[in-house]
């Protein structure tokens, strides 16, 4: 019975962080800003390319959110989190990687006061929750139905959505000619969610 009672010894790493509490939660926040810092300039079209030099001798040159973050030899528990929103974001949507990890940056950096004062992450996360809902609502309010609309108007709709997104990108001063093909190609397989019909063919010239 005695050696059941014994206390658990825990055996860390040297210089492992051993703080709790409030301490703990601003120590994650910051290391997430520091995260999303590294990508905040390679945001929009203007954004700047990052060069990364890994430990292999491989050099890489991208703007793009998710490749980046994959490239990032982060250690950090919390920080590690920002990396698998980039790669959910990158995998469910293909696109906004850059996007969600900012905004994940960003609603910390606003959170870090009221931890520092001492409000409960749980009341934080409530707010949270019922702002989501709010802008959930708002931009219903803004959305455009393309329902009952012509096929012409129905492309220039789309053709102006996918030009959007392309503006970042390096084909970005030929994003009307880039956009129109994809419509194109979307609008040629119908109503039906098969989205691997559509292949991509790359052409050295």
């Amino acid at each position: 019975m005695a050696a059941m009672m014994q206390p658990q010894i825990i055996l860390l790493k040297e210089g492992t962080d051993t703080s709790q509490g409030k301490a703990q939660l601003v120590s994650n926040i910051n290391a997430c800003m520091a995260v999303a810092d590294v990508v905040r300039t390679t945001l929009g079209p203007r954004g700047m390319d990052k060069l990364i030099h890994d430990e292999k001798g491989n050099t890489t040159i991208s703007n793009d959110g998710a490749t980046i973050m994959k490239l990032l030899d982060i250690v950090h528990p919390a920080a590690k989190i920002l990396v698998d929103i980039a790669k959910s974001q990158d995998s469910e949507v293909g696109d906004g990687t850059t996007t969600v990890v900012l905004l994940a940056g960003e609603f910390l950096k606003e959170a870090k006061p009221f931890v520092e004062e001492g409000v409960h992450p749980q009341n934080l996360i409530r707010s949270y929750r019922t702002a989501s809902s709010m802008a959930i609502e708002k931009v219903k309010e803004l959305a455009v139905s393309i329902e009952g609309k012509s096929l012409e108007e129905k492309k220039s709709l789309l053709a102006k959505c996918a030009a959007t997104t392309l503006s970042s990108k390096l084909i970005g001063g030929e994003k009307d000619f880039f956009a129109s093909m994809v419509v194109d190609a979307v609008l040629a397989i119908g109503s039906d969610d098969r989205l691997n019909m559509i292949g991509i063919k790359k052409v050295t010239f």
